[in-house]
């Protein structure tokens, strides 16, 4: 086994700590660790990091909804038109991305080029968002209120943007269920995981129709992250996970920065 790819290992595992500490954020490491780490294709890390975050955020539905946080009917509203443009975009806007995808003088742009790009990009707001952790403070109980166009609009967006790179979108959806589904921050971050579960799970599928997968390979990563996730749980029992937010912000805002230098040179 090569350096990198114990590297690789640690990485998965720190992913699933960073979501047992802070709630969300560590998914969006998953891709550049497949990437740079693992050695695989942008198209496959992403649909890997669909399979990753799905179960990452699976497994934190089981214990919120036994604390009674996940509003099962805001989840379907939004995760419905989520779902839908998730695996529209892995079956068949991916597919159809055509390669390369342009040149400007000699420096071609390929299609595994602008993926990480794109990717690098969703790096930078997701970090940005992180940075300025500007959490709502109502945690009294109001009536939920829905407004379902801009619902389904968000909806369908954050779907498309999952499908394309692979992460969660959290920074998104969250944002969403406090201003159009008026809930409270602890439901909306409990919510959101649920949403996450069903469109990158759903997603997948589109990719085991176009992909060969590595059962052994994803079981193994996946796992190691799963496990991260009961220890950032543990470790968060000691220390505040979200006021290591901003910090881990910063980190995936250098790593961001990081992934467009590579790219791009």
């Amino acid at each position: 086994m090569e350096i990198t790819e114990v590297l690789g290992y640690i990485g998965a595992l720190f992913i699933g700590v960073v979501l047992g500490l802070i709630g969300g954020g560590g998914s969006i490491l998953t891709v550049p660790v497949l990437v740079y780490l693992m050695y695989l294709n942008p198209v496959t890390a992403t649909a890997y990091s669909l399979f990753v975050v799905g179960i990452s955020a699976l497994v934190g539905t089981i214990s919120n909804l036994r604390k009674g946080l996940v509003s099962i009917r805001t989840a379907i509203v939004f995760a419905i038109p989520a779902f839908i443009a998730v695996y529209t975009t892995r079956k068949y806007i991916v597919p159809a991305i055509p390669d390369p995808l342009f040149s400007i003088n000699e420096f071609m742009i390929t299609k595994n080029i602008g993926i990480m790009l794109f990717f690098a990009v969703i790096m930078l707001l997701a970090s940005i968002s992180m940075i300025k952790n500007n959490k709502n403070k109502t945690t009294t109980e109001a009536p939920i209120k829905y407004n379902y166009p801009l619902i389904i609009i968000e909806g369908f967006v954050v779907g498309i943007l999952t499908g394309l790179v692979g992460a969660g979108g959290g920074f998104l959806i969250i944002p969403a269920l406090v201003l159009l589904a008026k809930l409270p921050m602890k439901k909306a971050v409990a919510t959101s995981l649920l949403i996450i579960a069903i469109k990158s799970l759903i997603g997948f599928i589109g990719d085991v129709e176009n992909l060969k997968i590595e059962w052994n390979f994803l079981l193994i990563f996946t796992a190691i992250s799963v496990v991260g996730i009961f220890i950032g749980i543990y470790i968060s029992n000691f220390i505040d996970g979200k006021k290591l937010e901003k910090g881990f912000g910063g980190f995936v805002l250098a790593m961001g920065i990081y992934i467009l230098f590579k790219e791009l040179t």
